[in-house]
């Protein structure tokens, strides 16, 4: 399952749904709205095999690795935020549920850096492909 942060842009959650990308939003179809960063874990532990989406750098952090989840700190501008979340998705690295969970991961222009559950260090890729 995808996530969105409840504060995930409206136009980019558009964009998302036009390229039949299934989502579910923060304060909409999952939690309350208004739900407050701290709880948002262990709500991704209650929900099991989800990718978080969120602009809140607070989450780009390598402590919050656990099997359960993957975190994606979208770290570009709010207007770029849906074709992230693609070009994430896509990625052959990131492509399957499966090859996310225990990952904490900042997406970039200049591309991804992720830390994995029981790795030391941080790991880099590249964007592959077109936007």
């Amino acid at each position: 399952m995808n996530l969105l942060d409840e504060n995930f842009p409206g136009d980019q959650a558009l964009l998302l749904r036009a390229w039949r990308i299934p989502f579910l939003k923060i304060g909409r179809e999952v939690a309350r709205l208004g739900v407050k960063d701290p709880d948002i874990i262990p709500l991704l532990h209650q929900l099991r095999r989800v990718t978080f989406f969120t602009q809140d750098r607070g989450f780009g952090n390598r402590t919050l690795c656990h099997p359960a989840y993957c975190l994606v700190w979208l770290d570009v501008r709010p207007d770029d935020a849906a074709l992230h979340v693609r070009r994430f998705l896509k990625h052959p690295r990131f492509s399957t549920q499966a090859n996310r969970m225990g990952l904490v991961v900042r997406a970039h222009h200049d591309g991804l850096q992720f830390w994995q559950i029981n790795r030391a260090g941080v790991q880099r890729t590249a964007w592959i492909g077109s936007r």
